[in-house]
């Protein structure tokens, strides 16, 4: 089992919805836009002219200014343009929009492009092993990574524990160098676990709710921290210690030390990718404390069971 888990729960369906509606409901503008089921968003995708559409919108600079009619026809090249025009008013609306000026980009629309012609959707690379620095929480043993089926995985070579395995766009492997896609990569997953830890999902933009969960099922550790978007459903699961990556007083205290937790590899840090440096100091309510070493000082942080920062001491060496 991965470190990171990332799931997207198809129960958060009625009642949630109900609520978020409920809580849309009052506030000052009201939403128009409807809502495209999961089915018919396929069904209106999975059409090589509309497709084409999309392309040739990306191609003309729909994201500069909107494209006339006439420009996409001729693009795009098809002889009937009452076919066209179909294909086009089957797109207008969720995926694109329409305007004096002609046709644009809506976000649903432009993400798919991005999706499909970045290769995210269609490439299915992989990299062998190659090096990754640092070394094993559990062994102390060298690191390797390897990139099968849009997943980053590194494990140590030696005992074989997982460090962390995120899935990661093939786009990110283009033109970059091993040690330019594994920062690349770093970025991409802390950026994701703290937006997820700031309450914003990382897929829809939507409310997260984030908790302290004893002994995870899905895990073998004590304990974890789970995100659950209250919109779409999609889960993340980590360590407690990821979730510090971007607290004030975590940075500062690393930062003094020589140590930029915003650029260094965050599976470097035992706390980040075990619960090695984890104790559960209660259970009812659940607290939590985190030993953070560095340059021979320690930093201790407490958090309660909503992944809050209640408590933070500092330990530094010439003190003990």
């Amino acid at each position: 089992m991965s470190h990171f888990d990332r799931t997207v729960d198809s129960s958060a369906e009625s009642g949630t919805d109900a609520d978020r509606n409920r809580t849309l409901e009052s506030a000052s503008s009201e939403r128009t836009e409807s809502q495209l089921l999961p089915a018919e968003v396929f069904s209106i995708l999975g059409n090589d002219t509309r497709v084409a559409i999309l392309r040739a919108l990306l191609e003309l600079g729909a994201d500069d200014a909107p494209v006339s009619f006439t420009a996409l026809f001729e693009e795009v090249d098809m002889q009937d343009s009452a076919n066209f025009s179909y294909h086009l008013n089957q797109l207008t609306g969720h995926f694109i929009t329409q305007s004096d000026g002609g046709y644009e980009f809506r976000h649903p629309g432009r993400k798919v492009v991005s999706s499909i012609f970045s290769g995210t959707l269609t490439d299915r690379a992989k990299l062998g092993f190659f090096p990754v620095d640092g070394s094993c929480y559990a062994c102390d043993g060298s690191l390797h990574g390897w990139y099968v089926d849009d997943t980053l995985t590194i494990g140590c070579t030696d005992c074989g524990t997982i460090q962390v395995q995120y899935p990661f766009p093939t786009g990110g492997l283009d033109d970059r160098s091993p040690d330019e896609f594994l920062q690349a990569f770093h970025h991409y997953v802390r950026h994701h676990y703290c937006l997820a830890a700031d309450g914003v999902c990382p897929e829809c933009t939507g409310a997260v709710e984030t908790s302290l969960v004893r002994d995870p099922e899905s895990d073998d550790r004590e304990v974890a921290v789970t995100h659950v978007c209250q919109r779409c459903g999609y889960q993340l699961q980590s360590t407690v210690g990821l979730t510090l990556l971007d607290n004030a007083e975590v940075l500062v205290f690393h930062s003094k030390r020589g140590v930029d937790l915003n650029t260094d590899p965050f599976w470097q840090f035992d706390w980040c990718v075990s619960d090695t440096q984890t104790t559960i100091v209660s259970d009812d309510p659940l607290r939590v404390q985190l030993t953070l070493p560095c340059a021979g000082d320690e930093l201790v942080v407490r958090l309660d069971e909503t992944v809050s920062v209640i408590e933070t001491t500092v330990a530094e060496q010439s003190s003990q």
